[in-house]
């Protein structure tokens, strides 16, 4: 070919190429509409330095990237000269045929376009939650941080959210805002869609009587909440265990799986009663034939209450024993004062109700009543000795066998003597002897008496001082209404005040003294009523009657003789005279 002029002045030669044709050949296929700022392209690793990796996309000059984009978590090098990669261009400049990528960028964008995709499909999308934050969590989709809410990590609220970090989920791509970074994910929506499957399937085939398994999702004070796939169940605390529990607790926890018995369903409202219990055969059944009245048996105290204790003698039976029925002497006020929970103890069985579900138990009975042996080791009028152990206002508690206490009254004490209080003779740990009274087995009292050791002195009364007698005595008491005169130990006769004089006396402390002597006749005596009558008014009649008598008369500290026939006429003399 011959070159022309026009070749010549453009430096252009037959069979060479222009400079613009020459870079077309050298960068063929791009174009400045494929190395646009913002867009993807590929590109080859062409150097790889300690701070830079030279990454060649067919533009003017290499583009420079950070080597830390191509650094795994390990610290390693995760590409090789010659492998191809997709960059971001991120700046370029014509002029200056310098451009600037990104691999991080290119990797982000190409994410968001999966994620984009997957949102559209209606797909699920698998992340890793990396930390707890305020309102929810951080989900890493895999170089992308997503917003987990709080209230969209569960179908429930999550008891320990710490124990979430860490773990990989299967979650729902709600919302993607590409231009601020930020997407939104959602496992509840999952688990969501997930239990109207099942919720779908086990309508379909659940039944009363079914077996089914369940978790515990949520436990009260009166049952517990068992999900089944879908559908939750109710387990009543009652249809647990045959035995009486006090709280589900005790029996299960969150998040245990359980086999259980369909109780009742309900298809229209979606309810379903549960039963534990009622896959093991109920102890109640020919409960009397296993534990016949009178029979001894074994079992563990499993609840104190203020009436009583039961007891467990085998799993799912229980019965009572009442607190009257712990001892045979001893008064309780609580069962803890004989037995506590957990204690292992004989029972004899005192009656079996099938309908009601109820044993009623005895503790005592097993060892013989003390008080039969009593009964026949003391019986009335047995003289016994024994301690005392307790002193009360009424009496003395006397010991007499292991349990058993004997009471003395106070009014058993002595035949004669006014006691105020036992503590005036005796003391806690004395030895008395005294006699048995009563022996009551029903009524569990056991009396004895001090004074029934000797005669009642008032048996000799009536034939010691018939009506008539005339008596010398002591005054010992001053009262509003008489005299009392005792006559001999023991022995008080009472003067009443309209039987001191024929004059009306207002106050008996006017004319005596506590300690003088004086004479008196006997106007009544009765042993049985233990009653003696005495009067000076009819004596002075008498004396009216007769020669005057000379009388006694002695106060403490001084004695003297008096004529009391004549002291007392000439002061009923002066009574007349005024």
């Amino acid at each position: 070919m011959v070159a022309t002029t026009e070749d010549m002045e453009n430096n252009q030669f037959p069979g060479e190429l222009s400079f613009e044709e020459a870079l077309a050949e050298y960068l063929p296929g791009l174009d400045d509409a494929e190395l646009g700022e913002g867009s993807i392209v590929s590109g080859e690793v062409v150097k790889i330095g300690e701070d830079n990796v030279l990454v060649d996309v067919n533009f003017k000059s290499e583009g420079q990237i950070s080597a830390s984009e191509f650094v795994d978590a390990d610290g390693n090098m995760t590409v090789s000269v010659g492998d191809k990669v997709d960059v971001y261009v991120v700046r370029k400049n014509e002029s200056e045929g310098t451009i600037l990528l990104s691999r991080e960028k290119a990797k982000r964008m190409q994410l968001f376009d999966s994620i984009e995709e997957i949102q559209e499909k209606g797909e699920t999308i698998k992340g890793r939650i990396i930390r707890r934050i305020k309102g929810g969590y951080t989900v890493d989709l895999g170089g992308i941080e997503a917003f987990l809410p709080g209230s969209h990590v569960d179908l429930r609220p999550v008891p320990d959210m710490d124990a979430l970090v860490d773990q990989e989920f299967e979650f729902r791509i709600l919302k993607i805002n590409r231009r601020r970074s930020n997407v939104i994910v959602s496992r509840r929506v999952l688990l969501e869609e997930e239990r109207e499957t099942k919720r779908a399937e086990l309508l379909g085939t659940l039944a009363e009587d079914q077996v089914v398994k369940g978790k515990v999702k949520n436990i009260t004070e009166y049952g517990v909440f068992v999900d089944l796939g879908g559908l939750d169940g109710l387990l009543h605390i009652t249809d647990m265990s045959w035995r009486r529990i006090k709280h589900p607790k005790e029996m299960v926890s969150l998040g245990d799986e359980l086999e259980l018995k369909v109780l009742h369903f309900d298809q229209e409202n979606q309810k379903v009663s549960l039963g534990m219990k009622q896959l093991v055969p109920d102890p109640w059944e020919s409960i009397d034939t296993k534990y016949p009245v009178g029979q001894r048996f074994s079992g563990r105290i499993t609840n104190l209450v203020d009436y009583g204790a039961f007891v467990e003698l085998e799993e799912g039976v229980e019965g009572l024993v009442h607190i009257s029925e712990m001892s045979w002497t001893r008064k309780l006020r609580h069962p803890s004062q004989m037995v506590h929970t957990g204690d292992e103890v004989d029972v004899v069985i005192l009656g079996v109700d099938p309908d009601k579900k109820r044993i009623s138990l005895g503790m005592k009975q097993v060892n013989p009543n003390p008080w039969d042996l009593v009964a026949e080791k003391y019986p009335e009028g047995t003289i016994l000795e024994g301690t005392i152990k307790n002193i009360t206002e009424f009496g003395m508690f006397i010991g007499i066998e292991d349990g058993i206490d004997g009471l003395i009254h106070v009014s058993d004490i002595s035949w004669t003597k006014k006691i105020r209080h036992p503590n005036e003779l005796y003391k806690v740990g004395d030895t008395v002897q005294a006699k048995v009274l009563t022996v009551d087995k029903e009524a569990e009292k056991f009396t004895l008496g001090i004074k029934q050791l000797s005669e009642d002195p008032w048996l000799t009364v009536p034939a010691s001082y018939p009506i008539g007698t005339v008596v010398e005595g002591v005054v010992t008491n001053i009262t509003d209404f008489g005299l009392f005169v005792e006559v001999e130990e023991g022995i008080e006769g009472l003067v009443h005040v309209s039987e001191i004089s024929r004059k009306k006396v207002k106050s008996p402390s006017e004319m005596f003294e506590e300690g003088a002597t004086i004479q008196a006749k006997v106007i009544h005596v009765s042993a049985d009523e233990r009653r003696l009558g005495l009067s000076i008014k009819q004596l002075k009649t008498e004396e009216d009657r007769r020669p005057a008598k000379e009388f006694r008369a002695s106060t403490s500290g001084e004695s003297a003789s008096t004529n009391l026939g004549d002291l007392l006429r000439a002061e009923f003399e002066d009574a007349e005279k005024n």
